[in-house]
Parts: structure tokens; sequence; C-alpha cells
């Protein structure tokens, strides 16, 4: 019988996924790479390229082609049984993963090849993939004593469980609380798309009247535009102590000691591998060079941003005051009031644009602007294996013939995780046969569908969010590379990954881009020059609020897995500390935002969270060359592609910055893009 995960498709086949199937194909799978492996470290001659790295290349390309298909429907299409075959084959992954690290007859192949005379003939992709492989080895323990391996591959395995464990109790406590509504008067001031959703969600549970729930778009609707204060205050008790101790489902999802567990192995790890902490473990694989580096830039950063963030407070706490009589301005009451002094100071709201950017005219507008820029041509494929009606399927071609392919599946519903990710389906790689096997991405966002009568609407943010995720998406796509641990985002510096995605961003605020993107879903009259001016005046609004509140998440994180002390360090104190130091506002005492921070605790962002400004840095500055050259200067989108977008890891982040960009960075065009000069 075929394996039913490794039918050879040109795309993955989800119909034949099922979740019985799922282990067994998965142990099928395990077992003939070991018994591979085991063959291939059995060869007394010294290795080439193609007896050993290739081979190993194959067997893992597969491995993950089974499995990602797994991974992205336990996201996006959750169910019991899918979750439950999900995770009885995570320990088994990891456990595998971690022998290969541990290999010594592999690392001793790795070392020969590294050291014979054929290495000098490798191509510099080829040659990075041996030099991260002999990194990843000792980053895995491959020097330590037998006992402490053990250990280590405890660790691993035991942390795979727990972060998957932390992301299950927010998606449960995400769905597991809503507020149903029978009087319509609570709903003032809710815009008529988020109504229209509320009454869709009560429907789907046979209610009367409507449900708000804690997806994100519903619950942002409410605190951004809810007349009902105390509506408002009930949302955000409830959705800022998801899976805590705290709020109205305490107790029940709470990830409290999930994290301590988490950070206590964590710790143990990086000591184990003769690490001071885990923030100088996660280091070992980024651009910056020491935890005093990161620090230094966070606190750089929040003390340039800080004196206009308190002015920012200032004006909101004010304008409460002269328009309400407010006298306290609560967490609950800081979205509201920044929406109304927002359309108060420039006429100008996300509700007021929806019209303007149906996802229909923005996608194609998304695909103009990056045809144009990287000259590549979209079409979108009808008849495809889906896992939802919602889903879609783009192939990207360049001179007629295609070179990837981008799944997009757009829209919030129940037991789909929460968010926006782009996720690689399949890698870019040259095949045993000479062939060429092209990218496939995933795109995930989760935005307010469409209701009887009208598309789906984005607001301008969720516009900002779409470009930011195919920007990701770009970089895996676009890719040159053709050996797959460094193609795409394979091998990419964690803190250098959201380059490309924060940099397309950029085009989203462009007159010439906007023109492309917008169009009224009724009349398709493009964004009015009116309306476009007042949204590019508003653009900085409260930028010295947001900024911090990124250096706050960052800065903690930091803190957080370079100072724990297991049995001594509490993660609340050192975020009560972080605020303490950074933030304007202080919360409620009872918010547990990190019980939700899937980003550190089930993400790949441990230590790792100011990788966005770190990244936004460098993509401030790569989109300044486009603002002197010109923003569809086809030369500069060139030279951006071939140095960034198609050099996947092969090569140092810093080394293909100064190559397009002809000097090292400069944090003064993100200051200027923040409106923090």
């Amino acid at each position: 019988m075929s394996n039913p995960l490794l039918e050879q498709h040109h795309l993955p086949p989800f119909s034949s996924i099922h979740p019985e199937h799922v282990e067994p194909a998965i142990d099928e799978l395990l077992a003939r790479n070991r018994s591979r492996i085991a063959q291939l470290t059995q060869d007394a001659e010294v290795p080439s390229w193609e007896s050993l790295v290739e081979v190993l290349e194959q067997l893992n390309d597969e491995l993950s082609q089974a499995w990602s298909p797994v991974s992205h429907l336990n996201s996006v299409m959750n169910s019991d049984e899918l979750r439950e075959a999900y995770n009885r084959c995570l320990p088994k992954l990891s456990q595998y993963w971690t022998e290969l690290g541990q290999n010594q007859a592999l690392y001793q192949a790795f070392k020969a090849l590294a050291e014979s005379d054929g290495y000098a003939e490798l191509s510099q992709a080829q040659k990075t993939v041996v030099e991260h492989s002999l990194r990843d080895f000792r980053l895995s323990g491959i020097a330590l004593p037998e006992a402490e391996q053990k250990r280590y591959a405890e660790l691993q395995q035991r942390l795979s469980e727990l972060t998957t464990k932390f992301s299950e109790n927010v998606l449960d406590a995400t769905h597991g609380w809503y507020r149903h509504i029978t009087d319509e008067a609570q709903l003032a001031g809710l815009p008529a798309h988020a109504i229209s959703a509320a009454k869709e969600a009560a429907q789907e549970r046979e209610l009367e009247g409507w449900v708000i729930t804690l997806d994100f778009p519903a619950y942002f609707a409410v605190m951004a535009h809810a007349e009902d204060r105390s509506l408002r205050e009930e949302l955000y008790r409830a959705y800022s102590t998801r899976a805590s101790d705290q709020g109205p489902t305490a107790g029940q999802w709470d990830n409290s000691a999930i994290m301590d567990e988490i950070l206590e192995l964590r710790t143990e790890l990086a000591k184990l591998l003769g690490f001071d902490n885990y923030a100088d473990y996660s280091l070992a694989t980024k651009m910056a060079q020491s935890s005093e580096q990161v620090i230094g830039f966070i606190r750089d950063l929040a003390g340039k941003s800080r004196t206009l963030a308190e002015r920012e407070l200032g004006e909101l706490k004010g304008f409460a005051l002269e328009t309400d009589g407010l006298d306290e301005l609560c967490a609950w009451d800081l979205s509201f009031y920044a929406e109304k002094l927002k359309l108060a100071r420039f006429d100008i709201s996300q509700q007021a644009l929806r019209p303007y950017f149906p996802l229909p005219k923005v996608l194609d507008g998304l695909f103009a602007v990056v045809g144009r820029l990287f000259d590549v041509q979209f079409e979108q494929i009808l008849e495809f294996d889906s896992w939802h009606k919602d889903a879609r399927l783009y192939r990207l071609s360049r001179d007629g013939e295609a070179i990837a392919y981008c799944y997009l599946d757009p829209f919030a519903r129940a037991k789909k995780r929460g968010g926006a990710w782009m996720d690689d389906c399949r890698v870019r790689r040259r095949l045993p046969d000479g062939s060429l096997q092209l990218p496939v991405a995933y795109l995930v966002c989760n935005f307010t569908p469409p209701t009887s009568g009208h598309p789906a609407l984005l607001t301008h943010d969720e516009v900002t969010t779409l470009f930011h995720e195919f920007g990701h998406g770009l970089h895996h796509m676009l890719t040159q590379i053709d050996v797959s641990d460094v193609s795409g985002i394979n091998g990419v510096a964690w803190d250098a990954v959201e380059l490309p995605s924060q940099f397309l961003e950029n085009w989203c605020w462009e007159p010439e881009a906007l023109a492309l993107i917008s169009g009224h879903y009724e009349t398709g009259e493009p964004l009015p020059q009116e309306m476009l001016d007042k949204m590019l005046a508003a653009k900085h609004f409260q930028a010295g609020m947001m900024m911090l509140r990124q250096l706050e998440f960052a800065l903690f994180d930091f803190r957080l897995h370079g100072e724990y002390e297991p049995g001594k360090t509490k993660v609340q104190a050192v975020l009560d500390s972080v605020r303490d130091e950074v933030a304007v506002f202080q919360p409620p005492r009872e918010n547990r935002f990190q019980n939700g921070f899937t980003h550190i605790f089930a993400g790949g962002y441990a230590a790792g969270y100011y990788s966005y400004k770190w990244a936004e840095v460098l993509s401030a500055d790569a989109f300044s060359r486009f603002e002197e050259d010109g923003i569809f200067n086809p030369e500069t989108g060139l030279a951006f592609r071939q140095a960034i977008l198609e050099q996947g890891g092969s090569r140092e982040a810093m080394e293909l910055f100064v190559e397009f960009r002809g000097r090292e960075p400069s944090v003064d065009a993100l200051l200027r893009h923040s409106g923090i000069e």
C-alpha cells in the first residue's frame, strides 16, 4: 500500500489525509529514514556532496512534505481526532530530529566532507549547508557525554509537547468563551460588518440575537467601536486573561505552570550546551552578536520613543476627559478613544476605509505591485485538492514558466488558529533526477469573512498584514537556491527573516501602489485623494505608543530567557519590571498577556521577539533606496530580488544587505518611517 501522506502529487493531497492514517504513515517514513541513514554512515569512502548531503536532503524533504500538510490542517481545520494524531506524532518527530543532531557517525561524515579535497569545489550555498550542519550538530549536543545527550533528547521532546499544549490552551480558551447579546442597544457603535458577523456567530450556535467571540476581528471591533463601556470591559477582561488563573475561564486552560516548565527546560538545555542562559543560546543562529547588543538596541529605541509616547498618552487622556468627562482612562478605553481621537483629528477611521479595500481588489493590486517590482505573474488555479471552500491556490510564473505556488486561506472561522502567518508547504530544490522541485507556500490570515451582499472588506491594517505575510511568501517562493537547507527562508538568520515581510508593507502607504490595491466595492471608485491625504497624515498616529508596546514585548521576552532561574524567577514579576521601565500605560493587575504569548512560548520567537524591530531597521533602510530611486524602479526591484529574495540563507544576512544597500544599515530610516525623528 502506498504511503497516504506521500503520494507523488504535484501538490499535497489534502483530501486523502485522514487522522487514522497519519501516525502509521509517519512511522513508516521515520523507520525508512533511520535505515537509510544507518547505511549512509557505513560507507568507508570519503563522503561527497552527492553521496551524503543530497541523500540526506531527499530523505528529510520527503518527511517534511508528508508532515507539512498535517501540521497545516492542525492549524486551520483543527479537530479532536487530528489533534490526537498530531500530538502522537510530535514526540516521534522530535526524537528523530534530536537523534539526527546527535548522530556521531553523521557528524564525522560532515566533518570529513568539510576537510576533503572536494569541499573547495562546492558552491557557496552547498558550503553554507555544511557549515550550518556542523554548527547545528554542536548546538544539538554532539560533544556531550552519552548521559547528557540522552537528557538533551528528553528536554527537546518534552519542550515539543509543552509548546504544543500552550498553543492548544490559547486556542481552546479563545473559543471557550463568548458573549451572547439579545439587546441590540449594546451593539451601538459597532460597524455593520461586525454586527452582521455577530449575528452569524449566534446562528451557528442556534441562538437568537448576537454572539461576540474572542476571535481577534470580533474582539477588536468591540474594543475600538462599542459605545457600551461595560461590554468593552467584559471583553477586555476575558481576552487579556485567556489561558490563565484569572478572568471568566480562570484555571480552565491555564498556561501558568506550562510557561514555568518551558522556561526551566530551555534554561537547562542552554546550560547543557555550555551557554549561560537561553538568550545566549538563541543568538548562536542570529545576526545579533550578544545579549548586551540586543538589550542595548531595545533600550535605545525605547529611549528615543518615550517622550513621544508620553505626549500621545497625555493627548488621549485629555481627549477622553474633554469629550466624555472620563477622568480615568482604563485599558478597555485605549482603542476606543484612540479611534475617536484619530477620527476627530484626521477625519479618518479604519472602518471608513473598509469599503475601499474589498479583498478581491486588494489581491489583484498586491499581485500587480509584486509583478511590477519583481517581474512575476499570478494566475488563480480554480480546481485543486483543498481543505476548505475559502482556500485558494495561485501559480506564480515568469516568462510563461511556473516558478512557485501559493495557497491562501484568508478568513477567520472556528477550529482555526488565530493570527496571520506564512509557512512553507514545499521547498525549492534540485531533485536527484536533475528536475526542479518548485516552492509552495501557505499564506493564512483571519479576516472577517464576506457577508451576504458584499465581499470581505479589509481595514488598511489588514491590508498591511496581508502584504507582510506575502513578503515572507516571496522570500520562500522567489528563491533561486536549489539546496533545501538554505533555500527560501531556510537557513536565514531569525532576526533577518522579517526583512522581506516588513519591506513589502511600505507599498501599502504609497499613493502609486494604493491606486492599484484600492477600489470601492460597489462603484470601483479608487480611494479619493482627500481620504488618501488623511490616511497618510494619520500614518504616525500613536507611533510612539505602538513602538513602546512592541519593545515591551521584546524586552520581556529577552530578559525572561536571559534571567530565568528555576524556582526563583516569577514570569509576572519580570513583565511588571519591564512595564515599569518601558510602558507609559499600566494594564490591570489581572492582565495575563504572557499566558497567550504564543510567539515566544509556542512559536519560533523565544529570545527572538526583538527580531521584528531589528529587521524593521533593515527593511526601512532597504526601502529608503526605493524612495531615492522610485518605488517601482525596475532596476532597484531587480537588485532587491537578486540580493535578498533569491539568495535564501546561502550567505550571511549582513553581507546580502550590504550588497543591496552599499553599506551597513542605519536606524535613521526606521525612526523617520515611524515619525520618531
